[in-house]
């Protein structure tokens, strides 16, 4: 075990031997902080938290009371390989949180970005990749091997199917299902996820300009009433965008998936 001068570890935590305690860091009583653990500097766990695994926290995190991170993945395929989880920095993981490790079948890895918040009892499945500033509401679900683009905001009580890419800076609903790829800002909503226009008050926010954010509303509507196929229309987007928004739209249907899309109505 190697333990920072400057870490603190209540006297009822358990760390067991092998684990690596950052400076600044602080581990809660009874907390559980597994062999091939790394924390990294300014990390609080609190109190009954369990890390585990090959689990590497990135600086300045926090995870909250009974979250269980690095856990083995929820996949019958899984041998007991050894995989890992790598958790970005000054993520909040909060109450209840779950974050498994990958599969050798899945790339070995899943990974979560820096700024997160991750509400009380999110989960994240094993083989996920996980951009910047996420936000997962309340008990909303990753399954296995999704990705999900920075920005992005999956609403309370979601779950999104595995596989499936949530785009950068979209937006999904609370209660919703989302069994088909999503594009970059995109707004879904409805029980069985619809892609119901895009997330305006989010590029708002987040200071797109306003020529690039009239640049997605045509774009949406190509995508929508435009000729050809769903695909046609995107290379179109492709070939013809000055918007760099608009590009990064077209490039995303571009690129190979496992799944198919949610199509503009």
């Amino acid at each position: 075990m190697s333990v920072a001068p400057s870490a603190t570890i209540h006297p009822g935590a358990i760390v067991e031997d092998g684990a690596v305690i950052g400076e600044g860091s602080s581990i809660g009583p009874l907390a559980v902080i597994g062999p091939k653990v790394r924390i990294g500097r300014n990390v609080t766990i609190k109190s009954h938290a369990v890390v585990t695994g090959l689990t590497h926290i990135g600086d300045g995190t926090t995870i909250f009371p009974f979250a269980t991170i690095g856990e083995i993945p929820q996949d019958l395929k899984f041998r007991n390989e050894e995989t890992c989880l790598i958790v970005g920095r000054r993520n909040r993981i909060r109450e209840g949180v779950t974050m498994n490790t990958g599969t050798a079948g899945g790339g070995g890895v899943t990974r979560v970005g820096d700024d997160g918040l991750f509400m009380a009892g999110a989960h994240v499945a094993h083989d996920c990749q996980v951009g910047d500033r996420v936000i997962m509401v309340n008990n909303s679900a990753l399954a296995g091997h999704c990705i999900i683009g920075d920005d992005a905001i999956i609403g309370g009580l979601s779950g999104i199917h595995q596989f499936v890419r949530i785009g950068r800076g979209a937006i999904i609903g609370a209660v919703t299902m989302v069994t088909k790829d999503v594009i970059p800002h995109g707004l879904v909503q409805a029980p069985r996820g619809v892609l119901d226009g895009l997330n305006l008050v989010g590029m708002k926010r987040r200071g797109i300009p306003r020529e690039d954010i009239n640049a997605m509303r045509a774009a949406y509507q190509m995508l929508a009433q435009g000729e050809g196929t769903f695909r046609d229309r995107a290379q179109r987007l492709c070939e013809e965008a000055d918007s760099e928004y608009v590009r990064e739209v077209a490039e995303f249907i571009l690129e190979t998936s496992d799944r198919s899309f949610l199509i503009p109505d």
